[in-house]
């Protein structure tokens, strides 16, 4: 796996994956104090966030159940003392689909966090990770 970072301006910096995909990241500088993207910081939380949502859907899909979204909120705290790791990350799953079994989506939230997300398990070295989740039942819910 490649990645390229380089200097735009100021505290900009555009990030150039390996496969070609890039990012603006940066954080507030100057007297403007502009932010022309995510930090370095939230980008990894983005990461792992979308590491365990792909975990997630591709296990409930494996699983033949009919989940129709997935969306990871996260709130984390970091240190106070550079380098400033994460020390705590939550991770709150709104899945929804038709008639989703609970007890199947708690468990594929499980496999991802314990076992298949490479983000959780590396950032699990200096932050406690939490877990939490809700099923939204779309077979029940009503149009208005």
């Amino acid at each position: 796996m490649k990645a390229r970072i380089k200097w735009v301006e100021g505290r900009t910096f555009l990030g150039e994956s390996g496969s070609g995909h890039k990012v603006v990241l940066g954080t507030a500088f100057g007297t403007e104090g502009k932010t022309p993207g995510p930090s370095p910081m939230e980008m990894v939380l983005i990461g792992t966030g979308g590491c365990s949502a792909y975990d997630v859907v591709h296990i409930l899909e494996k699983g033949r159940e009919a989940i129709e979204d997935c969306v990871v909120e996260i709130d984390a705290e970091r240190a106070a003392q550079d380098p400033k790791v994460f020390t705590r990350i939550h991770l709150h799953f709104v899945v929804k689909g038709r008639s989703l079994a609970a007890n199947k989506v708690e468990r594929a939230i499980a496999l991802s966090i314990e076992k298949y997300c490479s983000a959780s398990a590396m950032l699990a070295r200096t932050a406690t990770i939490t877990h939490d989740f809700e099923v939204v039942d779309t077979a029940t819910t009503t149009v208005a």
